[in-house]
């Protein structure tokens, strides 16, 4: 262990994968520039994850529903939003979200270089949570240009910058609340926004500040998330055609799934969740003091050698129970099934309509850096 990350192996600018592979072996907790206590060995990141009670979410002055919540308040909060995710609260979407990833499919080029992030991740997960949402067609671009912006101010760095894009956020919410306060009180309007608009916590409405909370989670957090999953994913079947060929044979729902999740661990595009400490906590044989912020760096978790071997071996089967994609414990992510859903989705769709998908040799793929994940730009040829 070392008090700081050693200069050499600073974090800004760098390929996060990279360098906590480097420092894993070495220091199972680091303490970062900021002051931050990171977790990197997957025991580790499992043992604060289930100890909610000394790693508490509550890590934002800001409202964060549900997942800046501990205890009993998160699980009322879970209680009532997580009937929006379920397999048959989202059963009626399977064909909606098909028609979305075959409508963009069919609208990309072939033989032309494709960027899997931009043109694909981030249109269809707009797409695909708008359908899911009930959200205008008309908002696409607002939202594409979001994800965009969002993405170039977390990686500045800039706090000011990044609130700005969190208010413009909340003001594109707002438009879409509007003219359904209204509706929300009529029983015939069944999107779900409406429907999370009439939802009750503990016998009590939720706050217009609750709403917005929970649709920026269910939004802002997760189209820039499920664009980099879509980059990480066909960045792997590009480079590995066997793969490919396999997933284009025809396999099973759960087969794929599990193939995607495996893949999402080997090459883990979300990095890391915050917490703080409730109290003293000796963890790693390190001493962390009450009151410290701390990193559970899913990435490194998901891809250390004490826990799966040789972290880059595609082993589904083998590694399933202890994947870490999603989380683990009472804070594991609430829209896993969702995601997954979409994403297997996305790729059925891509490879029932090309014969193959492989990298543009002329535009290398770029690596996404601290603190974003995964894949900046993820060029291919589409046949």
């Amino acid at each position: 262990m070392t008090d700081h990350m050693p200069d050499d192996l600073s974090a800004a600018g760098r390929d996060m994968r990279a360098y906590t592979d480097e420092l894993r072996p070495r220091h199972g907790v680091a303490r970062n520039v900021d002051g931050e206590w990171v977790l990197l060995r997957h025991e580790l990141v499992v043992q604060a994850a289930l100890s909610d009670d000394r790693f508490s979410s509550a890590v934002s002055s800001h409202l964060h529903v549900p997942n800046g919540m501990d205890s009993a308040e998160h699980a009322a909060y879970r209680e009532a939003l997580d009937r929006f995710l379920t397999p048959e609260a989202l059963a009626p979407f399977h064909e909606k979200f098909r028609r979305v990833a075959a409508d963009l499919v069919a609208s990309l080029p072939r033989c032309v270089a494709v960027d899997a992030v931009s043109q694909v991740g981030v249109r269809f997960a707009v797409r695909a949570q708008s359908a899911w949402l009930g959200w205008p067609a008309d908002l696409e671009d607002r939202l594409v240009d979001w994800v965009a912006e969002n993405h170039a101010a977390t990686r500045s760095g800039d706090r000011s910058w990044t609130q700005r894009v969190a208010e413009s956020f909340d003001d594109l919410i707002q438009s879409v609340l509007e003219p359904r306060r209204g509706a929300a009180r009529d029983d015939d309007t069944d999107d779900v926004t409406a429907q999370l608009m009439r939802t009750e916590v503990n016998g009590r409405p939720l706050t217009d500040a609750e709403i917005v909370s929970v649709l920026r989670n269910w939004t802002g957090g997760d189209l820039g998330s499920i664009a980099q999953c879509v980059g990480v994913l066909v960045h792997y079947l590009a480079t590995h055609p066997a793969v490919q060929d396999r997933l284009r044979s025809g396999v099973s729902d759960a087969e794929i799934d599990a193939i995607i999740n495996e893949i999402l661990r080997i090459d883990d595009p979300f990095l890391s969740n915050r917490r703080v400490t409730t109290c003293p906590v000796r963890i790693g044989g390190v001493e962390i003091p009450q009151g410290a912020r701390v990193k559970l760096n899913w990435t490194s978790a998901n891809r250390d050698e004490a826990a799966f071997g040789d972290p880059d071996a595609l082993d589904p089967e083998r590694n399933a129970d202890r994947n870490l994609v999603y989380g683990i414990g009472k804070h594991v992510c609430p829209g896993r099934l969702l995601a997954t859903l979409e994403m297997r989705i996305a790729l059925q769709e891509l490879l029932a309509a090309t014969s193959s998908i492989v990298l543009e040799p002329q535009q290398p793929a770029e690596r996404a850096v601290s603190p974003v994940g995964g894949w900046a730009k993820v060029a291919v040829l589409l046949a």
